[in-house]
């Protein structure tokens, strides 16, 4: 949880961006004392003396416990019971400083004064605007307390002083006819300070207003000697007296054009820059050719500056007049936007053009730049771009200037623009940054922690760099012990905060910025919708259903937060997270109705979609009459559409029945049995075992006898095809009694051809054929004709392996008569395969091969892998029986092939079996009949 406390104006706690109403004096009070000194111990002395000065009562202790109790309760309502910590003697405010406004006002301003002494001018007045922009009215304004009003004295004082310091950069920067507006209000509600006056004196006489100049002297002189009797100071009477002789010591400098001494304003390279050696390559090639203008766009903490800069500073020797940076901050947290035209001041500046001689308007500055750098050979450095147009202006003219960007925006409408977009690093060179920064000695000691830490961080540099400085300033601690914490998904992105890096602040702008944006609100939204899925990849239709919107809202949407970086492409027509901005959208506060509703459509929609797809491919086989449907889903109507989007949603599926089950929805059962239906067929087996054992798990604890029956025969299923007979035996006897107690016993019939199936690959034939026995006897009275094709092709692999090639001839043609009039394609594809099997048995292999080829035809149309890889076995054996070896080795291929693409064999079986003259059958094609 985010804990932000504001003093700086009425009283403000949020979580999250959840305000937390806190109510009552003293607990206002011991609040804001503790929020004065956050992260850090407050005696219980302090707290009493401050908060109950003027209390009598003798249980003062015990009423300070109260207030921490139930200021805990208000903060724990909101996900921290942990924020206020009891310490020895005291209490303390775990929280981070910057996260209350009077520490961040503090920090703000030290870097602004830092950044005016070094003569970055741009950067200190950002600063300076950033700390003035936290103030939103008087400081500590509900607390009368003394010591509450000494402090507030104290900070008002302070933004005073930071105003006029700002007044005073403003001033050498030549902004005076804006600071001259500014100052008046300012010089009017402090009448006695003589500073701010002089500095409205000299802003007014340098925009041409003397006599208005002169009057603001009068103004405080007679305050001064009226209220104090004295007269006003030294530094303000010489000031009335330079203007009143026009001393030129008031002039700013005039304009000067590019002089030998060059801007040279590169931030200092990354010491520890690691990899993009050809993104480098490419971006030196771009700029000391003819391309004006290169755009890096990425995702925030990517590493675009850090690239930018390193680029830069290889090429800088060849821009003669000079490398210009400025900072857009275009996503910067805690930073307002840089306006183009104080960028333009920023650039005119460091061209040598001063003082008021820096027009005021946007298309006058632009125009005043493009003039001076005509002529120029000069490298721009615009960092941290916001969009196209913050930077159209900022293009110069000159045919020798280069211009390099860095944006997440990608910047697509900029004109002559050539683009790179960075991506994450990998694996390597990932761990070679990480041993930049941490040492290689700690990092070779321990290869599996770096791994680790590697992959929690995604290949951003940014995170890496964040864990690489905790490592770095914790050389005791063992990698390992970071590792373990960042594998904890609650704590990453608090573990990838440290010092002034954050990778969540990174997330937060760019999540902020389409708040603010109209087109982008519904993209704002849907992060937050994005974050209660647990889905790998995320589909328009898919995110239709989520957000309750029409397909095209929903993809205008995923756009937008494509474009913002927070998104990543997936495909055509497919999105999804970085782990990092995942893990950021799933932390947004979603309303617990909103949240159940979204899930639950997106559930169902996958609910119906799979058994559509499912009942195209293998229609005997539907269950929509056992799972009922809240949504149709997505519509399927051919094998290549069922093939397609079972393809697309291979990984989806799985995770959408995980959802389900930790949902307790009735979902659940349905997908899982759906998905085995689906991935059987293409022997993705395991996966269909542990999200089978999730449901199977649900629809125990609901006794619901119906969904136990239909995923203990999936899983029987499964393991009887891995081989594992008695665990499917078991199963199978565990559903067969689950639909006897749901009353339902023609639904048995499904479970007893299975077990007729397992019997048959066990070797037990007597026992199979009296399984498919029972089962014909109820196809009989349910006048199932479909079902009693599987049955009677069960049979008819059974008589073949008996020997009993007659009686397995006509029992497989009989099944496929009733397949064909059944129009199953698969069905009819699996039966052409039981009687290739019948005829090679027979001794007729010209009948066999042409009967497997058929079988292989209408198996892989109707995306039966493992039915192809099957047929493609035995018509390798077929095909080497003829002499044909060199077909029937290529059959053999494509079958193991077939199999390792399963994941059903590894590269090294692969070989080994095509390493055989006649390979062995591998386990996968023995338990198949």
């Amino acid at each position: 949880m985010r804990l932000e406390i504001r003093l700086l104006g009425p009283l403000e706690v949020e979580a999250d961006g959840n305000a937390i109403k806190i109510i009552g004096e003293r607990r206002i009070g011991v609040l804001v004392r503790l929020a004065l000194n956050a992260g850090q111990a407050v005696p219980a002395e302090l707290l009493l003396s401050d908060v109950w000065a003027s209390s009598s009562a003798a249980t003062a202790a015990k009423q300070l416990h109260i207030v921490v109790s139930k200021l805990r309760e208000a903060f724990a309502a909101h996900g921290d019971a942990e924020a206020i910590e009891t310490v020895p003697s005291g209490y303390r405010l775990a929280i981070k400083r910057n996260h209350v406004d009077v520490h961040a006002f503090a920090r703000l301003s030290r870097q602004a004064r830092a950044a005016r002494a070094e003569g970055a001018t741009a950067t200190a007045d950002a600063l300076f605007r950033g700390a003035l922009e936290l103030w939103r009215g008087p400081a500590l304004a509900e607390v009368d307390a003394p010591w509450a009003r000494i402090e507030a004295e104290r900070l008002e004082a302070e933004r005073l002083t930071i105003l006029e310091d700002h007044a005073e950069l403003r001033l050498v920067a030549g902004d005076h006819r804006a600071l001259a507006g500014d100052l008046a209000g300012h010089v009017r509600g402090h009448p006695l300070r003589e500073r701010p006056a002089a500095q409205l004196m000299l802003a007014l006489y340098r925009d041409g207003r003397v006599p208005e100049a002169l009057e603001v002297y009068q103004r405080l002189r007679r305050v001064v000697v009226g209220e104090l009797g004295i007269e006003p100071g030294a530094e303000v009477r010489r000031m009335h007296q330079a203007i009143l002789v026009k001393d030129p010591v008031l002039d700013l400098p005039q304009v000067r054009q590019i002089t030998p001494a060059a801007p040279a304003e590169l931030p200092a390279d990354v010491q520890a820059f690691t990899a993009r050696t050809a993104e480098v390559e490419r971006l030196r090639a771009d700029l000391v050719s003819d391309a004006a203008v290169t755009v890096i766009d990425g995702p925030g903490g990517i590493g675009k500056s850090a690239l930018a800069v390193h680029v830069a500073h290889i090429v800088a020797e060849r821009f003669t007049d000079g490398v210009i940076y400025v900072n857009l901050h275009g996503s910067t947290a805690g930073l307002a936007l840089l306006a183009p035209i104080e960028a333009l001041r920023h650039l005119l500046r460091s061209l040598g053009l001063d003082g008021a001689a820096v027009p005021a308007g946007t298309e006058e500055a632009a125009a005043r730049y493009r003039s001076l750098t005509a002529a120029g050979d000069v490298l721009v450095i615009l960092d941290n771009a916001r969009d196209v147009r913050q930077v159209r202006p900022l293009i110069p003219a000159g045919r020798g200037c280069r211009v390099l960007i860095t944006s997440r925006d990608p910047l697509a409408t900029l004109n002559n623009a050539r683009h790179l977009h960075l991506g994450r690093l990998d694996d390597a060179n990932a761990a070679t940054l990480l041993a930049r920064i941490v040492g290689s000695g700690r990092v070779d000691a321990e290869p599996r922690a770096v791994e680790a830490i590697v992959r929690l961080c995604g290949g951003f540099p940014l995170a890496l760099r964040i864990a690489g400085a905790r490592l770095a300033a914790r050389p005791d601690r063992p990698l390992s012990d970071l590792a373990v914490r960042l594998a904890d998904a609650t704590r990453r992105l608090d573990l990838l905060e440290y010092a002034d890096l954050a990778v969540r602040a990174g997330i937060a702008v760019s999540h902020q910025q389409l708040r603010e944006e109209p087109a982008g609100q519904d993209a704002a939204h849907l992060l937050c919708l994005l974050g209660l899925l647990d889905l790998p990849v995320y589909t328009p239709v898919t995110t239709a259903a989520l957000a309750g919107w029409s397909e095209h809202r929903a993809e205008t949407a995923l756009e937008h937060l494509l474009d913002a970086r927070l998104l990543e492409p997936a495909g055509s027509g497919r999105y999804q997270f970085h782990d990092l901005v995942g893990l950021y959208a799933r932390e947004q506060d979603v309303t617990e109705e909103e949240r159940a509703s979204a899930v639950r459509r997106v559930l169902h929609h996958y609910l119906g979609t799979a058994q559509r797809a499912a009942g195209v491919m293998n229609s005997s086989n539907a269950r929509a009459a056992v799972f009922a449907l809240e949504q149709a889903g997505e519509e399927i109507t051919t094998l290549e559409a069922a093939n397609d989007w079972l393809d697309r949603e291979r990984h989806n599926l799985p995770a959408a029945v995980r959802q389900a089950a930790r949902e307790a929805d009735r979902s659940a059962a349905g997908l899982a049995d759906a998905t085995f239906w689906l991935f059987n067929r293409r022997g993705w087996f395991a996966e269909v075992i542990g999200v089978s054992e999730e449901a199977l798990r649900v629809a125990r604890d609901e006794e619901d006898w119906v969904s136990q029956a239909c995923l203990l025969q999936g899983l029987a299923s499964v393991h009887q095809q891995l081989g594992r007979f008695q665990e499917s035996v078991s199963f199978m006897e565990e559903g067969l009694a689950c639909w006897d107690r749901a009353g339902l016993l023609d639904r048995k019939a499904g479970i007893l051809n299975d077990l007729g199936v397992t019997y048959t690959v066990m070797g037990r034939c007597d026992d199979a054929l009296a399984a498919l026995a029972n089962v014909l006897a109820i196809t009989e009275r349910t006048g199932r004709r479909d079902h009693e094709a599987a049955v009677r092709n069960n049979r008819a692999q059974v008589f073949n392996r008996q020997g009993r090639y007659d009686e397995a001839t006509e029992e497989a043609r009989r099944a496929l008569a009733l397949m064909e009039e059944h129009g199953d394609t698969g069905g009819i594809g699996l039966v052409c395969d039981t009687l290739a099997d019948v005829l090679r048995a027979h001794g007729l292999l010209g009948e066999a091969v042409e009967a497997y080829w058929r079988a292989i035809g209408l198996q892989r149309e109707a995306g039966y892998t493992m039915g192809v890889a099957v047929s493609h076995w035995w018509l390798g054996h077929t095909l080497n029986d003829l002499g044909r070896h060199e077909e029937g080795r290529e059959s053999w291929r494509v079958s193991l092939r077939l199999l390792r693409e399963a994941r059903l064999l590894t590269p090294g079986e692969e070989a080994r079996y095509l390493a055989q003259p006649v390979p062995d059958t591998p386990e996968a094609i023995r338990n198949q009949l």
